[in-house]
């Protein structure tokens, strides 16, 4: 039997992701997010609430990484996500992450994540419910170590976690179930 929970923002898993961004002062600014994700082949949907720092350097800078945190970032990306960049000037500096300069948008790319998308901001929409940045993926850097012997993306040594928004959770992602639109297709023979 199912019980009805009412509205909630239960969809699971919800993807990590850091967003990178400098503030006026040429510091590093990031934040853990989890309300977003791929839109288009090219772009990327960051659902955020308006009067975080990081979006003030969103609208001045125009561009921003977004990163996938490993599980041996978790405790320094909790806290990216804890604390506020308007309260804490230095709370990327805390955490002993790195940051080095992109070579292709103004903003920094954190060197202990294995993978960042490096993004130029091409909309804000303010909506009634909140606003949302699509922005452009202009590159991909990838740590060699999260490559398989083709040279592609091995998800798995990526070592990413989600966030469960019931239980406010985080959870390793790791195994392979399947192929797909192969691991179905035996129904595509009925």
């Amino acid at each position: 039997m199912k019980k009805d929970l009412g509205v909630q923002p239960y969809l699971f898993p919800m993807p990590t992701y850091m967003i990178g961004t400098y503030n006026e002062d040429e510091t590093v600014d990031v934040m853990m997010m989890a309300w977003g994700g791929i839109c288009d082949t090219k772009m990327v949907a960051l659902n955020l609430e308006a009067d975080h720092k990081t979006v003030a350097n969103l609208r001045a800078r125009g561009a921003f990484t977004l990163a996938i945190p490993g599980s041996d970032t978790i405790r320094q990306s909790d806290y990216l996500g804890i604390a506020s960049a308007n309260k804490v000037a230095d709370k990327f500096a805390r955490t002993g992450l790195h940051a080095v300069k992109s070579e292709k948008v103004d903003a920094p790319v954190i060197e202990e994540y294995s993978l960042t998308l490096e993004c130029r901001v091409v909309e804000f929409q303010d909506q009634p419910y909140g606003l949302r940045v699509l922005g452009e993926i202009v590159g991909t850097l990838v740590d060699e170590k999260a490559l398989d012997e083709n040279g592609k993306l091995d998800a798995a040594a990526l070592n990413a976690f989600v966030f469960d928004q019931a239980q406010y959770g985080y959870y390793a992602i790791g195994e392979k179930l399947g192929k797909a639109w192969n691991a179905g297709a035996e129904y595509t023979r009925k």
